[in-house]
């Protein structure tokens, strides 16, 4: 198996349209956008007899505690079957161990959109990677099939969720916007403040909210959803429409009777469906199946919110880790610790 660089974005982006599992984090927009924050990226393909089996956006991440490789939710198979599994983990690892030593890389860590099973565990394990301290990106994600007709989607709700979309629509005095302008990630970032205060999370920058908009934005893949009420804006979200499904990537709301936030995820589902995609991802939620313990996650609410619209779970390996170095280790032990402060 051979690997080579990939320099065309249509090359890539037509590769991937032909895959099953996927999401946006491997798009070519998302490698820009890593370059736009100033991270190193390359994108690479694995061939085999001159066919192309995958691909793999590859990012040096520079961080206080130490730099690394991160293959966010890839490398990207177009067949997934055991064997092609294995060939292509093997030489992504021996590729990316070269790297790493040229990079000064403590550690290569990969979040994979592979299924989450005992035998994806083990490929992982058979080249030496150990499941990290935390995950990177969702690992559980909330899943809705949108080529049902908005009744249908509607009779699969919760009927708590059902009744309070309802109820926005009957509020003349509740608007969705749907805006395309980065002056609007402004709009957004002071609800998103205002999630933060109340659930205790480390946010990302203005700057990386607004970079991570254009890159999306300039190929009309991303808008910015505002529920108003009257002259309070209420609930936002930044959702990306690419290659037939939508995501929810980043949510924003602030404590209200008025079900804003019901009516925007509609609308949401709504554009979704106008854009032709077939499913739409409500990202991440809480990984735990103990009930006692699943009301006492910072994730608690939400997941129950995004549940009440219908759908399926969809489990990806945890995130894996191969150490290099010595350095890796106070790493991991600096997550752990980082993950027990945030009640995860």
């Amino acid at each position: 198996m051979e690997i080579q660089e990939i320099i065309n974005k249509e090359a890539w982006e037509s590769f991937i349209s032909q895959c099953s599992e996927k999401t946006f984090l491997q798009s070519w927009n998302w490698g820009e956008f890593q370059e736009a924050l100033g991270e190193k990226v390359w994108r690479f393909g694995f061939f085999e007899n001159n066919e192309l089996l995958a691909v793999c956006l590859v990012i040096k991440v520079k961080a206080k505690r130490g730099s690394f490789l991160f293959i966010p939710h890839g490398p990207i198979i177009k067949l997934y079957n055991l064997e092609n599994k294995s060939k292509i983990l093997t030489t992504l690892t021996e590729k990316f161990k070269e790297i790493a030593k040229k990079e000064r890389c403590s550690f290569i860590r990969i979040a994979p959109v592979w299924e989450r099973n005992k035998e994806n565990a083990k490929l992982f394990n058979q080249v030496g990677f150990l499941q990290a301290s935390i995950h990177a990106h969702a690992e559980l994600s909330w899943l809705l099939d949108i080529e049902l007709n908005e009744e249908q989607l509607l009779q699969k709700m919760r009927k708590t969720t059902r009744y309070l979309i309802k109820q926005g629509q009957n509020n003349p005095d509740l608007e969705i916007i749907k805006s395309q302008s980065i002056e609007d990630i402004e709009i957004f970032n002071g609800l998103y403040q205002e999630t933060v205060k109340k659930h205790h999370f480390t946010p990302f920058s203005l700057k990386y909210l607004k970079n991570e908009f254009s890159s999306f934005a300039k190929d009309n893949h991303a808008i910015i959803f505002l529920a108003k009420h009257k002259d309070d804006y209420l609930a936002s979200a930044v959702v990306v429409f690419w290659q037939g499904i939508g995501f929810y990537h980043q949510g924003a709301s602030k404590v209200s009777k008025i079900p804003a936030a019901y009516l925007l995820q509609w609308e949401v589902i709504k554009e979704a469906k106008k854009r032709n995609c077939s499913v739409y991802n409500f990202w991440g939620i809480a990984d735990i199946e103990d009930e006692q313990k699943l009301k006492k996650h910072p994730w608690a609410g939400l997941s129950l919110f995004k549940r009440g619209f219908g759908g399926y779970e969809k489990a990806y390996l945890k995130t894996q880790d191969l150490p290099l170095s010595w350095r890796y280790w106070p790493v991991k032990y600096f997550e752990l610790l980082r993950k027990w402060k945030r009640g995860f």
